[in-house]
């Protein structure tokens, strides 16, 4: 008798990767380790459990952490298994916006509530606070969504957030007055959803009979309040899976905890752990020294990377006299090209300035990843205003920010008094201004009301045009496109160009006001999924914070500034601290697909000064034989240069530069394996160049 075929999606699977897909009964810890293959097998298992174990697929949650991941997690599944597009993927953000917008009404939220980011929690503080400075009320934004994050109201002990002790206080009224505007933050996407879990039976029980199976990725970087929320959704018959990586939990400071993951056999009795420790992104030559350093972190659950892609490069860790020199011999790595391929790591954002100023004047083409976002440039906030307080009469940030935008001789002391007879009449601003109008001054009486008429007129129209001609409307009739228009010409900006791709974005949406919501929403969880730069084409190198490495690879990495006190950044940290920083060398380290460089320096400029450094503690966890070291990178010229380069820029050769005109080459060496010229230009400069990088032409003397 010949044997059940096996499923496509099954072959090719390694043992360990077979097991966690074909596990079922007890809660499933599934530690996957960097380059193991986790997103195939959880989407693997998610079709087994459809096609095979014929779950229904609206009965699967599956929860990632990033929007991109959700999508691309649900493409996958779509393709393998029928029906599987009915399968829930979502964020743990978006989920709970999803199940707020549904239930929310039980606690008191409306289904078209509007969620505040940072820059509008703060906005709200000021608005009811007084003598407090802007940046200080940015902080206390910053502690309440961090008490958020650990499930604590203002009347639990927030010592362990801070020991401020106008924190309770000012969280109070806080809440207070968001839950009087019927809005929310990101982290009452969270909190308020474990608040109607917990307090309403109907509800919980309703959800956990709707899903019979809950998958989670990406578990070591949930907080508190995620768990809590988990634990509300899993019911006596729930299915539970988590996939996470204990070695790569790096968010702590956003508030992630490592002790969920750690925990969770604790926290869910009769737990299997299943380990996929197969790597298939690294040469053996790179995953050795990740597994060398991580292996000095005591809280971890313990895994080995192994790799049939044994050898490779060895990698090169090279100490340089300063942060110049390091930039220069990245500079020098790149001349043979592999831009795209290649990836410059740091710590912090800050430590970019010496590549971006190198790289520019060597016209090596570069991206820098994160910096500022398209959703929080001015014009973008500008409509998001409009549109939120068309969605929500009573959104007080909303309203603040374009009452008197354009102006419109409404000054702050007459905005507080129709957020005042509004707080005393149901809460619709709209309405509240256009009964304070009549007792204005001419200018700001007329400015009121044909702002009133305007919000309107546009809100009559919500249900009879496309989502993105009603976004078009808002933005031209509000008078932003115009007022954008000006700053254009006056500034040479982009502004005109964002506001369209935001008109654009609005065209996967149906009309009226729950599409109006949906977009809102799926915009302020998800400020990826439109981008207002388009990519110019051609290969760049990539400059990108540690951080922000997180499930990307590149064929060549370079880890910079490998320094004490900068990586890792404090000697007084505590140990979990450092543990932490170790793990994000590790996930640094685990980015790299062929080459790892590793770069530190004796002197860097710190605050304005230089600073004697000594190199990160973490490099001496590194076996010796793991690596080759380089002083200041050189390695000296060699045969094969390029003959056009050694005997063409010679001393005393005229040349001519594009920017700074015609001069003389005084100078010439190789850094590394690149030949360097400096030279003495006809109006007094002296500057240095890689040749085979710069537009440098040589000339007679005549020319």
């Amino acid at each position: 008798m010949s044997s059940p075929e096996v499923p496509r999606y099954l072959e090719g699977l390694n043992p360990e990767q077979r097991d966690a897909v074909l596990h079922e009964g007890s809660p499933l810890l599934i530690l996957a380790g960097a380059g193991s293959g986790k997103t195939r097998v959880i989407t693997c298992k998610i079709a087994y459990l459809i096609a095979e174990r014929g779950r229904d697929p609206s009965s699967i949650l599956a929860v990632t952490f990033t929007n991109k991941a959700a999508r691309e997690m649900g493409e996958r599944v779509a393709q393998m298994a029928p029906g599987a597009s009915r399968v829930l993927v979502k964020t743990f953000h978006s989920f709970g916006a999803w199940l707020l917008r549904r239930y929310g009404s039980s606690i008191g939220l409306a289904p078209a509530f509007a969620i505040y980011d940072d820059d509008d929690s703060t906005s709200l503080l000021s608005s009811i606070t007084t003598g407090v400075s802007k940046r200080e009320l940015s902080r206390y934004a910053h502690l309440i969504s961090k008490a958020k994050d650990y499930c604590l109201s203002p009347e639990d002990d927030l010592r362990s957030i801070s020991a401020d002790p106008r924190l309770p206080e000012l969280y109070a009224i806080y809440e207070k007055r968001l839950h009087e505007i019927g809005n929310t933050d990101f982290g009452d996407l969270i909190g308020r959803s474990v608040e109607l879990l917990k307090g309403n039976v109907e509800v919980r029980e309703r959800i956990q009979g709707r899903f019979s199976t809950v998958l989670v990725d990406e578990y070591q970087d949930s907080n508190v309040a995620q768990y809590e929320l988990l634990k509300s959704l899993v019911g006596p018959a729930t299915y539970l899976c988590v996939v996470g990586d204990d070695d790569q939990s790096i968010y702590r400071f956003r508030g992630a905890e490592v002790r969920n993951i750690l925990t969770f056999s604790a926290s869910f009795p009769k737990t299997k752990i299943v380990r996929l420790e197969q790597n298939y992104r690294s040469t053996s030559a790179i995953l050795d020294i990740a597994s060398a350093v991580v292996e000095n972190n005591k809280g971890r659950l313990g895994k080995r990377l192994r790799t049939e892609k044994r050898g490779g490069a060895k990698a090169v860790l090279a100490q340089f006299d300063d942060h110049e020199r390091e930039a220069a011999f990245c500079a020098q790595l790149l001349s043979d090209g592999r831009l795209e391929r290649t990836a410059i790591l740091y710590r912090t954002n800050a430590q970019s300035l010496p590549f971006e100023t190198l790289f520019t004047r060597m016209n090596i083409p570069y991206r820098i990843v994160g910096a500022l976002r398209f959703y929080d440039r001015e014009e973008i906030k500008d409509s998001l205003a409009v549109l939120s307080l068309l969605a929500n009469p009573k959104d007080e940030v909303a309203f603040r920010r374009i009452v008197n935008k354009p102006s419109r001789g409404i000054g702050d002391a007459t905005v507080s008094k129709i957020v005042e007879r509004a707080r005393d009449a149901g809460g619709d601003l709209v309405e509240a201004a256009g009964a304070a109008a009549p007792g204005l001054a001419k200018r700001a009486r007329s400015g009121l009301i044909e702002f009133v008429r305007i919000l309107k007129n546009i809100t009559s129209e919500i249900d009879a045009v496309p989502l993105h001609e009603f976004v078009e409307r808002a933005i031209t009739d509000s008078g932003l496109l115009e007022f954008h228009r000006l700053q254009d010409e006056i500034s040479g900006s982009q502004k005109l160009r964002n506001l369209d791709q935001l008109v654009n974005a609005a065209a996967d949406y149906d009309p009226g006001l729950d599409g109006l919501a949906l977009f809102l929403e799926h915009i302020e969880l998800d400020r990826s999924q439109v981008s207002g730069e388009e990519d110019s084409g051609g290969e760049r190198v990539t400059l990108i914070t540690m951080h922000n490495t997180k499930g990307l690879e590149f064929d060549r990495v370079v880890i910079t500034g490998l320094d004490d006190d900068l990586f890792p950044g404090r000697h007084d940290e505590q140990p979990d601290d450092i543990e932490e920083e170790r793990r994000l060398f590790y996930v640094s380290i685990t980015r790299a697909r062929e080459e790892l460089y590793l770069t530190t320096c004796r002197t860097r400029l710190v605050w304005g000064r230089f600073m004697q450094m000594a190199p990160s503690r973490f490099l001496s966890e590194i076996p010796q034989e793991l690596i080759d070291f380089r002083e200041n990178g050189v390695e000296g010229p060699t045969a094969e240069e390029d003959d056009e380069l050694i005997h063409g820029y010679e001393p005393g050769q005229a040349v001519y530069h594009e920017q700074y005109g015609a001069g003389t080459i005084f100078k010439k060496w190789y850094n590394g394996r690149q030949l360097m010229v400096q030279v003495q230009f006809e109006t007094g400069r002296i500057a240095q160049f890689f040749p085979k990088f710069q537009p440098l032409e040589r000339i007679s003397r005549d020319d």
